[in-house]
């Protein structure tokens, strides 16, 4: 006889929850039009011999809602913050004043807007795509178990466990794109 089965659902959760919280750092480096330190996130800076992220290397400002400010604390560092902000893709002409790098945000045009949400729906596929891997990990663990003697019911009863959580979560990620490019479209 088996022992009884348990897939941890709490892990498989965890993870899942993983990937959407993963989806909205990612959607908050897109701009939208308003300045908001959190575009900043994911840029990482070559300083002291490791990446580190640019709030790390100074004080990150929305003095107003066209303009994002970054007080470079190490005046060593602010050509590589310039360049990395340069090279990150963000389309943003970085403007330097010392050690404070002003970031004025240009007006998004219709173009620009689109793009973005492609890039927006490639986000949120990469998340849908980390979600069914988990689903695919859930369900070999449930196929193990099944050849250790999980009785066929058992194995329905968690592969519907397991399809109810993917399909919970992949709504969550279409409402989160809906959201998002919504919000990019706005004028």
């Amino acid at each position: 006889m088996s022992e009884e089965f348990e897939l941890d659902t709490v892990d498989l959760t965890r993870r899942m929850e993983g990937a959407v919280a993963s989806l909205r750092t990612e959607f908050a480096s897109l701009r939208t039009g308003r300045a908001s330190g959190s575009m900043l996130e994911p840029i990482q800076v070559e300083a002291y011999g490791q990446m580190t992220p640019i709030n790390q290397l100074g004080t990150v400002n929305v003095p107003e809602p066209r303009m994002v400010t970054i007080n470079v604390w190490d005046k060593g560092m602010v050509n590589k913050v310039e360049k990395a902000i340069r090279e990150s893709g963000l389309g943003i002409n970085p403007q330097l004043n010392g050690t404070i790098i002003m970031l004025p945000i240009p007006e998004l045009n219709e173009e620009r807007r689109r793009e973005l949400t492609k890039v927006a729906g490639q986000y949120a596929e990469h998340a849908r795509v980390a979600i069914r891997n988990l689903r695919r990990d859930g369900m070999d663990q449930i196929k193990k178990a099944k050849a250790n003697g999980l009785s066929e019911d058992d194995q329905k009863f968690w592969e519907d466990e397991v399809q109810e959580m993917t399909d919970k979560y992949i709504k969550l990620i279409d409402q989160t794109l809906e959201a998002k490019q919504h919000e990019i479209m706005q004028v």
